[in-house]
């Protein structure tokens, strides 16, 4: 006899609460944020109101497909995925205009800017996570041999859209698109006789890169072509009041505007520092000013409960394509939390990642509920049964 667990039940309503509380601060923050001169009395809280209701629609739409949906689907929207970042990048500037020195946005009359990429992440995941569990059904007994074949699956699997992201270039994306292969990687079943010395490799490649770009950023300029502005970037990381660039200035007024709010910040509205793009990027810092330190740690709080909330799904569940889609989709959060955060108090350079449903942007945030839709279907069509062991069929 099954027991099956009502519907009501069977909803998601702590991930509920934590997207309404992400929402609630995202507009108090936001609505701070354009009062200043340099949005010229736009209103980026309406909008990101509205975004926010499109972005339930997609997670109503997306908590009916289970996971072995998913699964069909997973190689059609990563063939989606690609299409659109080839149409990106081919599309006259008129469509598809360069901003900041990156070509990575379509222009849609009466909607605004539409990034391909924010939906590709959530696809390549899909895709990644169809990749193990299907290489796992075919080898079923576990070799060397056969962990090479599965690490070149994925890693052949993420270099294409990673290769075309890059084109743009979007060095940013990009970074979260190999936090999302990292991730999966560590959980894939790969041996770590395998994975210790690539990514060992891997270390010693990033740390003579960062010896290039600080003796030798020359051979980068020349060989990897390599754009100035991306290496002022890591110079005014290093040192912000020396190297006084358009990087150093962003975060100087981060550093001013967070280290102004000292411990309970100067209330509502009563931010004084004027820091560039602050309903977007540099959200965090408007946070940091008008609630000081204990709204920073809030929000931080907010944010491990939601992946300890992930984690939690990800172990619930037997189905492992699902365990494998919480791991990206982790992975992914994760990686946008830690860089977004850090790049305002100089713990890492600055890259254009936005923070997770709180900065303002409808790409990011479409992207961000998709992602959350399926972890709403993954618990939605989790069910529990009294006499046997299984517990994941579909609904």
């Amino acid at each position: 006899m099954e027991k099956y667990i009502k519907k009501t039940e069977r909803f998601d309503w702590t991930l509920t609460l934590l997207l309404l509380l992400f929402f609630l601060i995202s507009c108090i923050a936001i609505y701070s944020a354009q009062s200043t001169g340099q949005y010229g009395g736009k209103n980026f809280m309406t909008m990101q109101i509205i975004w926010y209701v499109v972005g339930a629609v997609i997670i109503s739409v997306s908590i009916f497909f289970d996971s072995y949906q998913y699964r069909r689907l997973a190689w059609i929207l990563y063939g989606f995925g690609l299409l659109l970042l080839i149409a990106v990048y081919v599309a006259p500037v008129s469509i598809a205009p360069v901003r900041n020195g990156a070509k990575s946005w379509f222009v849609i009359k009466g909607i605004g800017q539409i990034q391909p990429s924010e939906f590709v992440k959530v696809f390549l995941i899909l895709a990644l996570s169809r990749v193990i569990t299907s290489h796992h059904e075919k080898y079923a007994v576990k070799s060397l041999k056969t962990d090479f074949g599965l690490l070149l699956k994925l890693g052949l699997t993420t270099a294409v859209p990673f290769g075309l992201i890059m084109l743009q270039p979007d060095l940013g994306t990009g970074l979260v698109f190999l936090s999302i292969l990292t991730g999966i990687i560590l959980v894939s079943g790969i041996s770590w006789k395998i994975i210790f010395p690539i990514y060992g490799a891997g270390a010693s490649l990033a740390s003579f890169i960062i010896y290039l770009v600080l003796k030798k950023p020359e051979l980068l300029e020349k060989y990897l072509k390599v754009q100035t502005y991306q290496f002022n970037r890591i110079y005014s990381w290093i040192d912000p009041y020396t190297y006084e660039s358009d990087s150093s200035y962003h975060l100087r007024k981060s550093l001013s505007s967070i280290g102004s709010g000292l411990i309970s910040g100067k209330g509502f509205r009563h931010g004084e520092v004027y820091v560039p793009e602050a309903h977007t990027d540099f959200i965090f810092s408007v946070i940091g000013e008008e609630y000081g330190f204990i709204g920073g740690s809030i929000v931080i709080g907010l944010f491990f409960l939601l992946i300890y909330h992930l984690i939690k799904t990800a172990l619930d569940t037997n189905d492992s394509f699902n365990a494998y889609v919480c791991t990206g989709i982790i992975s992914m959060i994760t990686f946008h939390v830690f860089q977004n955060i850090g790049m305002t108090i100089q713990v890492l350079p600055i890259t254009g990642i936005p923070l997770p449903f709180i900065s303002y942007g409808g790409s990011s945030l479409m992207g961000n509920m998709f992602a959350m839709g399926l972890v709403y279907s993954i618990h939605f069509h989790h069910r529990n049964y009294m006499f046997t062991s299984e517990n994941s069929l579909s609904a």
